[in-house]
């Protein structure tokens, strides 16, 4: 049997609608669309030329739905690398992007 792929998308901004894939992980759970767009709503979407920092970032859902809406660099962190769940893979959006996972585990 083939491995299945899991998935997320962008719900809003620029990449609106694109899908994120990464590897099942049962320790990785991203961030629900509906929990997504009350974080954001609650930045009144205001993130235009500005700084972002993706904690636990997992999927990297969150720090890339901040890109869509307008951030200009997302710093991605992540402590455990079997959590990664590609977020690497999206290494030509036009905004800078960061990456940091601690391999010291």
């Amino acid at each position: 049997m083939a491995k299945r792929q899991a998935t997320s998308r962008i719900i809003a901004g620029d990449y609106k609608g694109t899908k994120l894939s990464f590897k099942p992980n049962k320790n990785l759970r991203p961030t629900e669309s509906k929990t997504k767009e009350t974080l954001f709503n609650w930045l009144l979407n205001d993130l235009h030329k500005k700084k972002c920092l993706d904690m636990f970032a997992g999927t990297g859902a969150l720090g890339l739905e901040a890109l869509s809406r307008g951030a200009d660099k997302v710093v991605f962190f992540e402590g455990d690398m079997t959590k990664e769940g590609g977020w690497r893979a999206y290494y030509d959006l036009p905004s800078t992007i960061s990456f940091w996972v601690n391999q010291h585990k």
